[in-house]
């Protein structure tokens, strides 16, 4: 199928400009009204800023749309019952002519049908804590895995098992490369995380890696790491805390699947006064800079 481009976006791709895909499920189900589409206009801009068109991705009433006018962000942003949709269900709501807003692994895929190579993202999912006998491994995972696309963002969510996941995507081969770091940035927090496996500095060097990749014939995604900014990261003891209770909380509700990281997100701004919301904005921000630079590079 063909997904309706914004006429912003088919402007851009006639023009040969860079495009950044970017995802709607921040706006429907990672913050609260108005932040949710206030943050989602401001990370369009700061897309715009770099040189680059944002292609925000949502299905509406069964159409994919890449790139959404102001008026349809908003209206979307509004809406309560949203699909949020994954691989698993991403054909479903097309055919059904639901409304979904788009986690990382179904903004890959529709931004790999666009023809758009680079996208930036807040935190991707992940191996959830107790997996091993949950089995809950988020399908991002996999998206990376098999979809041409790289994605931007601040680590894996620090409410999840950060070296199980790192686990996972050594084991499927995708690349996970820190931006200007060693160790992985682990979502609120700049370290926290493992030791990365890969380092690269600027979008110049990630850009060359991919043309590489390219190159070689190597599919799949690449998963670009890049730490909050320091005047607004959360140490990562203090917000350890904050998880662990959020997390005994999800446990005692009996909340689980997808509606895990919305309740705890939501949580965790209530533990930490608000703290958590105003570093995820900024994280998404610093995300959308670098991948509208990574976009310009290539």
């Amino acid at each position: 199928m063909t997904p309706i481009l914004s006429p912003a976006v088919q402007a851009a791709r006639d023009a040969g400009r860079p495009l950044v895909a970017l995802e709607s499920t921040i706006v429907t189900h990672g913050m609260p009204w108005p932040q949710n589409v206030e943050t989602a206009r401001a990370v369009e801009e700061t897309v715009r800023a770099e040189g680059a068109e944002p292609a925000t991705v949502a299905v509406l009433e069964g159409r994919l749309h890449v790139g959404l006018e102001p008026e349809a962000l908003e209206a979307l942003a509004r809406t309560e019952g949203v699909m949020k949709l994954s691989r698993a269900d991403f054909a479903y709501a097309l055919a059904q002519g639901r409304t979904g807003s788009t986690t990382v692994a179904a903004t890959m895929i529709a931004a790999a049908m666009a023809g758009i190579a680079v996208f930036a993202t807040g935190g991707i999912g992940g191996v959830h804590r107790g997996a091993e006998t949950s089995f809950d491994v988020s399908a991002d995972l996999h998206e990376l895995a098999r979809t041409d696309v790289i994605v931007v963002c601040a680590g894996a969510k620090a409410i999840l098992d950060l070296p199980k996941t790192l686990e996972v995507l050594e084991t499927l081969g995708v690349p996970v490369i820190a931006h200007g770091t060693d160790r992985l940035p682990a979502f609120w927090s700049r370290d926290g995380g493992p030791e990365a496996p890969l380092r690269l500095d600027g979008p110049e060097a990630i850009a060359a890696h991919q043309r590489m990749r390219a190159a070689c014939g190597l599919r799949g995604g690449v998963l670009v790491a890049n730490p909050v900014p320091e005047a607004d990261a959360i140490p990562a003891d203090e917000i350890g805390r904050a998880i662990e209770t959020a997390l005994a909380e999800a446990g005692a509700a009996g909340i689980a699947g997808k509606a895990v990281t919305p309740f705890l997100l939501a949580r965790m701004a209530d533990l930490t006064g608000g703290r958590s919301l105003t570093t995820n904005i900024a994280l998404v921000k610093n995300n959308a800079r670098l991948a509208a630079r990574i976009a310009r590079s290539l």
